[in-house]
């Protein structure tokens, strides 16, 4: 296996669940052959490959690891120590959506629809709720009111900015990309959508929700604010709701609390549940490919500066190997050599020769 070279790569792209990896991975417009190297002590292996023109090492968890802040913290500090050309990152799966129906206007938020963290009023962007001290009849005191974290890097800041200003159209920019993929394989099936049917919430009252049905233009929602992020896997209603309320959090997840501090990244999530008991992983395929295809906007958004190509930079060259077109050629310069510079390598069809006067 051909050896990549970590330091072409300047997008860290985050997806700790297996689920929101594989999402990822049919986000990609090449999958780069070839591993990074390893020594005693690392814990982890990387995906590689391009989007949008970007170099992107994809990092997830190993399969079986308890995921949450901590598992989340090791994963982002190793991806920080072995690719040191890293630009900005982006930390992208499912999460539980919180809807507020009653507040103006109303925050209807539903199972498959995209959470990204903004900071609003203030709250900042990723709310570490797990972080603070009880205090009696007040509940829990945030550690510096919650602003703990690093800020997501300005630079995906102002790409999910124009995303946003495309607003209520924003959904045009990321849409195609999911289109290209629902179809596509994952463990236990494909990534498409359960059905409107299937997305039921329930009140204080446990007694159903009724809500508009969406067109199918409409179908998918983006929310800005404020995410909450903790240890702590929420499946009670009402303490969910308290968290909502004491925080405007347009959602719950597990893992950004414990990467931005390593990795400045945009937090992108899709909603897979409501956080209450009824939790499942029906939706959890589709909400991680909604998720991953907004990431995929975003990088579109920011113009990939020059780059070399990791796969030719990969390739081995040895006697008698001959590269694919998934492995381009890696080219040894030699010289000068009778008097003329010469550039000898190979090509798809076999050794090449250069000659330069």
């Amino acid at each position: 296996m051909s050896e990549l070279d970590p330091t072409l790569y300047t997008v860290a792209w985050i997806a700790p669940l297996e689920i929101e990896a594989q999402a990822a991975l049919h986000m990609f417009d090449n999958i780069h052959p070839g591993g990074f190297r390893t020594s005693q002590g690392d814990d982890y292996l990387f995906y590689a490959g391009d989007v949008c023109g970007h170099n992107v090492v994809l990092a997830t968890l190993p399969a079986g690891q308890e995921y949450g802040t901590g598992s989340a913290a090791a994963l982002a500090s190793q991806v920080k120590k072995c690719f040191p050309h890293l630009w900005f990152g982006l930390l992208v799966g499912v999460a539980a959506g919180l809807p507020h129906l009653s507040c103006s206007p109303p925050r209807d938020i539903r199972l498959g629809d995209i959470l990204v963290a903004l900071p609003e009023g203030g709250s900042p962007a990723v709310v570490a709720y797990d972080l603070g001290k009880e205090a009696g009849a007040g509940g829990l005191q945030l550690l510096r009111a919650g602003h703990v974290l690093a800020t997501t890097d300005t630079i995906v800041r102002a790409a999910i900015g124009k995303i946003k200003a495309d607003h209520p159209n924003e959904a045009r920019r990321f849409l195609p990309y999911y289109q290209s993929m629902k179809e596509k394989g994952h463990t236990a099936g494909n990534f498409t959508d359960p059905g409107q049917d299937r997305d039921v919430l329930y009140g204080a009252d446990e007694q159903p929700i009724q809500r508009e049905w969406r067109p199918d233009a409409g179908r998918t929602r983006v929310w800005y604010g404020p995410i909450g992020s903790g240890d702590k896997l929420m499946r009670h209603a009402q303490k969910r709701d308290e968290l909502r309320d004491m925080y405007n959090l347009i959602g719950l997840e597990m893992e950004a609390a414990g990467t931005m501090n390593h990795i400045r990244v945009g937090v992108i999530r899709g909603v897979c549940d409501y956080g209450d008991e009824r939790k499942n992983k029906e939706w959890q395929p589709y909400a991680a490919a909604m998720a991953a295809a907004y990431a995929k906007a975003i990088l579109r958004e920011i113009f990939a500066p020059p780059s070399k190509n990791p796969a030719m930079a990969a390739a081995p060259v040895a006697s008698g190997h001959q590269p694919t077109p998934q492995e381009p050629a890696r080219f040894v310069f030699n010289g000068p050599i009778s008097g003329r510079n010469v550039q000898t390598g190979l090509s798809f069809s076999g050794p090449t020769t250069f000659n330069f006067n």
